[in-house]
């Protein structure tokens, strides 16, 4: 059974919308009802209201501040999901129909932003995956006179996450690190690190995730990040590891993602878009896809709640040591839960992604020896147990456990010891 929690929550695996951190939701419970005393609810607030225009732009100022974003570059709030960025792209960023793209798809979403550009675009597949590796560079087959070339850095159906070598070992000396010898309970034999349950606000005074060693940025900041030729620009769908580790976002002409992973709830992408590339959509683009017409966020109502939650996100964030603290807390639950499916007895479980490009937001696994029935069971017992959202994606079956940034260590450390209980009872 999994330690029990504030407010009897269980641990949420679901890989979105996904985990709040606690702390948020406990102030936007109180501002629910009246929002720092106007009287009137935050989900009330007029999008032209001084206190909703102090709420986007403290959100997008403290967004700034976690990613390092240059002043070249704007950041818009928008809504229709991050699939609606898949059309969006190709119409700001093409100028016609013949316009090339290249496309690399390495799983369902990259799949589907490919498939739809290609009604306003000529989209070349510069390579395909097999849902569970990343194609070798050399084999790409990059377009030269590409617009663009995009990709999704992480695939969350599938688990396929853009790492690169430095960053693959990284994790591993930083799991060694943190297991063996952190003395706030990560190590064998160690009390487990226990945060407080009463939590009264989000300053750097009294943030309540840990602070564990940063991931040495000078390591991590390209890792991973395609090589494009000169001339094309790199667009990237970050939606379900935003804000989870250290971009370099210079990199990029163009960076949009979902909220619902690590940010906040449903209705809200973000879109960050170096400056340049404002104000050049096509004709026939529709005004609330167009960057240069949604600029400020509030050409029409925007999703304000959802904005709101973001901002309290991105203060916690900060208040917890920032990209580089989540970042280390990241690797360090994504080693222990890979390390754990990889040694169970027997290999009764098995992560079916190659280690070279293992997500360290969603994690796959499956029960081979098994089968289907045993997976049911699995996800079944795990939630009677405290642990929900278990489920594979419909489309390829099995366990995923999605351990974005605000699912505590506690809860992957349940998860753990539920499996090596259930390998041991189901072997």
């Amino acid at each position: 059974m999994a330690p029990a929690q504030p407010h009897d929550r269980v641990f949420n695996f679901s890989a979105g919308p996904g985990a709040l951190p606690v702390p948020v939701l406990e102030e936007a419970a109180r501002d629910a009802l009246n929002y720092k005393g106007c009287g009137i609810s935050v989900m009330e607030l007029s999008h032209r209201s001084k206190e909703f225009t102090k709420i986007i732009e403290d959100a997008e100022a403290d967004l700034r501040k976690l990613l390092e974003i240059p002043d070249n570059y704007r950041v818009l709030f928008l809504q229709g999901g991050a699939s609606a960025q898949f059309a969006a792209i190709p119409l700001n960023l093409t100028a016609s129909k013949e316009t090339v793209v290249d496309y690399l798809v390495t799983g369902s979403w990259s799949k589907k932003a490919a498939e739809e550009a290609g009604k306003y675009a000529t989209v070349n597949v510069v390579a395909k995956g097999d849902n569970k590796s990343i194609p070798d560079a050399g084999t790409w087959k990059v377009s030269p006179e590409a617009a663009y070339l995009h990709y999704c850095d992480n695939e969350t159906i599938q688990g396929v996450e853009f790492l690169g070598e430095e960053i693959s070992i990284l994790l591993l000396l930083l799991f060694f690190f943190l297991f063996f010898f952190s003395p706030s309970g990560a190590g064998r034999g160690a009390t487990p690190h226990r945060r407080e349950e009463k939590r009264e606000n989000l300053t750097p005074s009294n943030p309540s995730l840990p602070h564990p060693p940063p991931i040495p940025t000078s390591q991590t900041k390209h890792a991973g990040v395609p090589e494009v030729p000169e001339g094309t620009l790199l667009v990237a769908d970050m939606s379900s590891n935003f804000c989870s580790k250290k971009v370099d976002v210079s990199r990029y002409g163009l960076i949009y993602a979902g909220a619902q992973k690590n940010i906040g709830p449903a209705g809200v992408t973000v879109v960050i878009v170096r400056d340049d590339l404002v104000g050049k959509a096509r004709p026939e683009t529709p005004a609330i896809f167009d960057y240069k017409v949604m600029e400020g966020s509030l050409y029409n109502t925007p999703p304000c709640w959802s904005i709101y939650i973001c901002g309290l996100v991105f203060k916690h964030m900060l208040a917890a040591g920032g990209i580089d603290a989540v970042a280390a807390a990241n690797a360090a639950k994504a080693a222990a839960l890979y390390d754990a499916i990889d040694s169970s007895a027997g290999g009764f479980f098995v992560a079916p992604v190659d280690r070279s490009c293992r997500s360290r937001m969603n994690v796959p696994f499956v029960v081979p020896s098994k089968g289907e029935e045993a997976e049911k069971l699995f996800v079944a017992e795990a939630a009677k147990a405290g642990m929900k959202e278990l489920k594979g994606h419909r489309s390829v079956g099995g366990m995923r456990a999605s351990i974005y940034n605000s699912v505590p260590r506690e809860g992957v450390d349940a998860l753990i010891a539920f499996m090596k209980e259930f390998a041991e009872k189901n072997a």
